[in-house]
């Protein structure tokens, strides 16, 4: 697999603060990935290194195979966009004021893509309306507009929903999805809202107090928080036999549990699972969230 960003025991220290404490990270080119965390947990400080803004204790990180420490890491970076925090933008001017300022920034020879890039946001119609009197999703998108500048293979994007109304999260979600799918951008969301990343990821990475707890693709954790009947019975060979024979779907966790998928009778299953001797102990339904495996990983805490 090709990865556009890895990161390799990465370490950063504030004194006596562990922002970030050998992290290993690897984020698939392609990927919308879900940054996961809560408040604190060291998202931030890691979009900061990767941007430069700030410089690792210790470790390295790769950028399309160049790692941090390499000449080479300057030029890789233009190929990244980002909105770090709040977007900086400037309020007194209009949208197509603050996208071509950022086109001298950047030595951009021409402002012919600054329609373009307004239309794709979705604010080609403010005109003259100062940023000072968008909403906070308008907001967000300018931001991003302005990180697509540059026309980036890799966005990094930190807590982009956050303080969002309903309208402004969806318009956010369908300008990712967009970038991804029709732009190939490569993706990184950092947030603490599940649900709504949910709707977006094509893989995780959970990270607590600095440390990358655990990696998976949106597919396995489907199946790993899928709505299932967790049922114990005294032996599950016969069990299995039967649920061959009545078409359910199930995965064996022991030698007496099993998890049973899709939608089945209790009392068809238990007199099926009788007539071949298999006595059901107990059931009980299991439904995890994404909250409730990433609460599960770290141990708990609300703020996640």
């Amino acid at each position: 697999m090709e990865y556009c960003f890895t990161a390799n025991a990465l370490s950063k220290h504030y004194k006596n603060f562990k922002a970030l404490n050998n992290l290993s990270m690897h984020v698939p080119k392609g990927a919308i990935y879900g940054f996961v965390g809560k408040n604190g947990a060291g998202k931030t400080t890691l979009i900061r290194l990767v941007c430069g803004l700030q410089f690792p204790t210790s470790g390295e990180f790769t950028l399309y195979g160049v790692t941090n420490t390499d000449r080479r890491i300057y030029k890789n970076r233009r190929r990244i966009g980002a909105v770090v925090e709040t977007p900086s933008v400037y309020l007194d001017a209009t949208a197509k004021e603050n996208i071509k300022a950022q086109y001298r920034v950047l030595g951009m020879p021409s402002f012919d893509g600054v329609e373009n890039l307004l239309q794709l946001v979705g604010l080609e119609n403010t005109g003259n309306k100062r940023v000072r009197d968008f909403s906070l999703g308008m907001r967000q998108r300018l931001g991003i507009a302005i990180a697509l500048c540059s026309e980036p293979d890799f966005l990094m994007l930190d807590e982009p929903i956050n303080g969002l109304d309903p309208q402004g999260i969806i318009e956010i979600r369908e300008l990712i999805l967009r970038l991804n799918q029709e732009k190939q951008i490569t993706v990184l969301i950092s947030s603490h809202i599940l649900d709504e990343l949910s709707r977006l990821a094509t893989h995780y990475g959970f990270i607590d107090k600095g440390s990358m707890v655990k990696e998976i693709t949106a597919e396995k954790l489907e199946a790993a928080t899928k709505k299932c009947m967790k049922i114990t019975v005294n032996d599950t060979r016969p069990m299995c036999l039967v649920l061959d024979q009545i078409g359910v779907e199930y995965r064996v966790v022991s030698l007496t549990e099993a998890e049973l998928y899709g939608n089945i009778t209790v009392t068809t299953l238990v007199h099926a699972l009788d007539t071949v001797g298999c006595e059901v102990v107990a059931m009980r339904e299991k439904n995890e969230s994404l909250e409730t495996y990433y609460l599960n990983l770290v141990g708990g805490g609300s703020d996640a």
